[in-house]
């Protein structure tokens, strides 16, 4: 079985993709800023047929990802799965939002993907290859008032999962973007999103973490390069 790296592992899709993946068989690699939402996932998830290990890192601090990261891959699990889960919103007017909230908007949910990327790809490529699976969501292809910030950075992770898969497909690297629409997890609850949607019409985070699976065990000669998955009730 694969060893899967989870960023944003400690709650909501990613927490749920962990033990989804934890149950058919895989080792994982997970990281989140909470060292004890982190330890308590491990403990769950740990048996003596599989091994979890994990890293409390903020990727909203760009100098603070690459060594931690280094060092949770050189405990004897290197992956060959990374999804980048890890992501944030913010809801105001563009022309009053201050540069800051700005550069943190892209920083967790466009450049931290770029900076995982730079230090697990090489692993990927010693091992002949791998998968990258980057969580966007469909604000990447429409615009919303009140979330400009959150989907340009959508919008330019989409591009930048096809760019590397571009440069990356004769490392036999294959790269999948998992597309969500609205999904009721905590991210509703940070006080940087002020919504009303009505969650109860939300996907649930299990199926999102069900397509993850799916993207993750694709056959090794195939890549299933978008997936976009949707409530019922169509965008909120």
């Amino acid at each position: 079985m694969a060893t899967v790296l989870i960023t944003g592992a400690s709650r909501g899709i990613g927490a749920a993709a962990a033990r989804l993946l934890a149950g058919h068989g895989h080792d994982l690699l997970l990281v989140a800023r909470s060292q004890d939402q982190l330890d308590a996932l491990a403990s769950e998830l740990r048996s003596p047929d599989r091994r979890v290990e994990v890293a409390a890192i903020d990727l909203a601090r760009p100098e603070l990802i690459e060594q931690p990261l280094l060092d949770l891959c050189s405990r004897g699990l290197t992956p060959s799965v990374v999804i980048n889960n890890a992501g944030v919103a913010y809801t105001g007017s563009l022309m009053e939002m201050e540069l800051e909230r700005w550069q943190w908007v892209v920083q967790l949910n466009l450049t931290s993907v770029f900076q995982v990327c730079r230090v697990v790809v090489p692993m990927l490529r010693s091992q002949g290859g791998g998968r990258i699976i980057n969580v966007s969501s469909h604000a990447a292809r429409q615009a919303f008032p009140e979330w400009g910030a959150y989907c340009v950075s959508k919008a330019a992770l989409a591009s930048f999962s096809r760019c590397l898969a571009e440069e990356e497909r004769a490392s036999g690297i294959r790269i999948s973007t998992l597309t969500l629409g609205a999904v009721n997890t905590p991210l509703w609850d940070s006080e940087s999103v002020n919504s009303s949607f009505d969650r109860r019409a939300m996907l649930d985070v299990h199926r999102a973490a069900e397509a993850l699976l799916y993207l993750a065990q694709q056959p090794d000669d195939q890549v299933v390069e978008d997936l976009t998955l949707m409530p019922g009730a169509g965008a909120l």
